[in-house]
C-alpha cells in the first residue's frame, strides 16, 4: 500500500495552496493532492478574481492582509503570473454620510483605524483609483463625503451618489495563474497530484483511503494526516470521517461581456452599489411578473450588492457584474440551478449605479459568458480552517465568495496546523472551537460580512 505524509483533499485553489505551503514553509514533502476532476475546475473557475481587506471584524481583515501579502510574494517569485491589479473596492450609497458603515471601518481595520480619511471638501487630496501597476496604490480608506469630489473622480456613477467608500488594498488578481503557478511548484518539490475518485475513509491516524483504480475497481493510499478542502464537498468528506461540518452551498451567478459601448472606464475600482432596489420594469411586464410566484420576487424590494469592474488588461474591453442575491441553499451534486433570466436582472439592477450599462439590456453583445459556482459557507460566513474532531483530519474551506482571495492565507495557515507549528493570533478563532465561543458567535452572527 503506498503512504504518504498527508492527503490533501481537493485541487481548487485551497486545497493546492495546503499542498503547496505544506512543502515551501512546513518541509513536508510526502503530499498527495487528490481530485478527480482537473485542477481549479470547479468552483476556482469560477472566481470573481477579486480581493480586498474591507471587513467589519480585524479577524478577517487580518486574514485577507494575511493572505494580500502572500499573493504579493507569489506575484514577484513569479514573474507577474497573477496580474495584480489595485485599483480598489469602491461602497457605493446614496446615503449622505452613513455612519454605520464608517463604523464598521474604524472596527474592522482596528490598530490600523490611522489610514481611514474622510474626504468632506471638494477640494480634498484625494489619489484618483490606478489599477497597474499595483504597487503604486495607497494604502488604506479614502471616504469620499463631498458630491462635487465624486462627480469629479466618478462622473461616469449615476448622479444620485452621496457617498464612496474607497478600500484601497483591493483589487484583481488571475486566480487560475495563480493556482497553476503553486502547482507547479508543489510538483516540482516532489508533491504528487493524483487524478481520480475518492471513494472512502477509514482508520484514524493513519487513515487508509479508497481511490478508484485506473480501469476499474479500487486502490488504496495511506496517509498519517488528512485535509479536507473539498469545496462544495466539505461535508461529503466529513461524512467519511463519520463526522458533519456547519456549512451550506449557495450557487451565485456572473456575466462577463465585451464592453464596447465604453460604459465602463477601465480604471475603474471593483464598484458595488450598497443600496437595495426595486427592478424598473414595463408595467406589462411588471404585471406578468407578479401573477406568477416564481417570478413574484423580482418586483419586489431586492437587496443591495450589484458589483461591476473593468475584466482582463487594463488596455482591454471586457467587463464583469455579479449579484449574489442568492439565498437558498441547493445540493452540489445537483445539476446547477442556473438562472436564464440573471443576465438581464443584474443589467437592470447594475444600470441604475452604472447608466451607460443600460445599452445593453436585452442586447448582450456575442461571446457574452454567463455562469455561476457555489459559495460554500456557514451563517457566519467566515472560513473553517483547522483541526476537524477526528485526530489527525483538518479542514481548510467554507470560503464562501472569497475562495481566490482567502487561498493563500488558508493554505499557509492550515498547513501550519498540520505541522504543529506557530501560527498567528488571529488563526484560532477560524476553526471549529469558534462556536463553544457563545460571545463570538452572538456578534458574528448580527453582523454582515458580505459574499462579494
Amino acid at each position: 500500500m503506498e503512504e504518504v505524509d498527508v492527503a490533501v483533499i481537493g485541487a481548487g485553489n485551497a486545497g493546492i495552496a495546503v499542498a503547496y505551503y505544506l512543502v515551501k514553509e512546513q518541509g513536508i514533502k510526502s503530499v498527495a493532492l487528490i481530485d478527480a476532476r482537473d485542477p481549479m475546475s470547479l468552483t476556482s473557475a469560477q472566481s470573481g478574481e477579486n480581493y480586498r481587506n474591507w471587513w467589519p471584524h480585524p479577524t478577517m481583515t487580518a486574514f485577507t492582509d494575511h493572505s494580500t501579502r502572500l499573493m504579493e510574494e507569489l506575484d514577484a517569485a513569479s514573474g507577474g503570473r497573477l496580474n495584480m491589479t489595485r485599483g480598489g473596492y469602491a461602497l457605493v450609497t446614496r446615503r449622505e454620510r452613513p455612519q454605520d458603515l464608517i463604523d464598521d471601518l474604524y472596527r474592522g481595520y482596528a490598530e490600523s483605524s490611522q489610514q481611514i480619511r474622510l474626504r468632506e471638501s471638494p477640494s480634498a487630496s484625494y489619489q484618483p483609483p490606478v489599477r497597474s501597476p499595483w504597487q503604486a496604490a495607497p494604502d488604506g480608506v479614502d471616504v469620499l463625503l463631498n458630491t462635487a469630489l465624486i462627480r469629479e473622480h466618478f462622473p461616469h456613477l449615476a448622479a444620485d451618489v452621496r457617498s464612496i467608500i474607497h478600500i484601497r488594498s483591493a483589487g484583481s488578481i488571475s486566480g487560475q495563474q495563480m493556482g497553476q503557478y503553486m502547482l507547479e511548484q508543489f510538483r516540482a518539490a516532489g508533491g504528487k497530484l493524483v487524478r481520480t475518485q475518492l471513494r472512502g475513509i477509514s482508520g484514524a491516524k493513519p487513515f487508509t483511503l479508497e481511490l478508484e483504480a485506473e480501469g476499474g475497481g479500487t486502490t488504496t493510499l495511506r496517509a498519517g494526516r488528512l485535509v479536507n478542502a473539498a469545496g462544495p464537498f466539505l461535508r461529503d468528506i466529513a461524512n467519511m470521517l463519520g463526522e458533519d461540518l456547519p456549512v451550506k452551498c449557495l450557487y451565485q451567478q456572473k456575466i462577463a461581456f465585451q464592453d464596447r459601448e465604453g460604459a465602463i472606464p477601465r480604471q475603474m475600482p471593483f464598484t458595488i452599489d450598497l443600496d437595495g432596489q426595486t427592478l424598473a420594469w414595463s408595467d406589462e411586464d411588471r404585471e406578468l411578473l407578479a401573477s406568477d410566484p416564481a417570478s413574484r420576487k423580482l418586483v419586489e424590494p431586492m437587496p443591495g450588492g450589484i458589483h461591476c469592474r473593468p475584466d482582463g488588461a487594463v488596455d482591454g474591453n471586457w467587463i464583469k457584474m455579479g449579484w449574489a442575491y442568492n439565498t437558498t441553499a441547493t445540493n452540489p451534486h445537483d445539476d446547477e440551478p442556473a438562472d436564464p433570466q440573471f443576465p438581464d436582472l443584474v443589467l437592470r439592477a447594475g444600470s441604475r449605479l452604472h447608466p451607460g450599462l443600460a445599452a445593453y439590456i436585452g442586447r448582450l453583445p456575442r461571446g457574452a459568458h454567463h455562469y455561476g459556482g457555489y459559495y460554500t459557507m456557514n451563517d457566519e460566513n467566515w472560513p473553517l480552517i483547522g483541526p476537524m474532531r477526528s485526530e489527525g483530519a483538518f479542514v481548510a474551506g467554507a470560503l464562501s465568495g472569497f475562495g481566490t482571495m482567502a487561498a493563500c492565507a488558508t493554505g499557509s495557515l492550515c498547513a501550519a496546523w498540520v505541522a504543529g507549528s506557530a501560527l498567528p493570533a488571529y488563526a484560532k478563532t477560524l476553526g471549529l472551537a469558534r462556536y463553544e465561543d457563545k460571545a463570538l458567535m452572538l456578534q458574528l452572527n448580527t453582523m454582515a460580512t458580505g459574499v462579494l
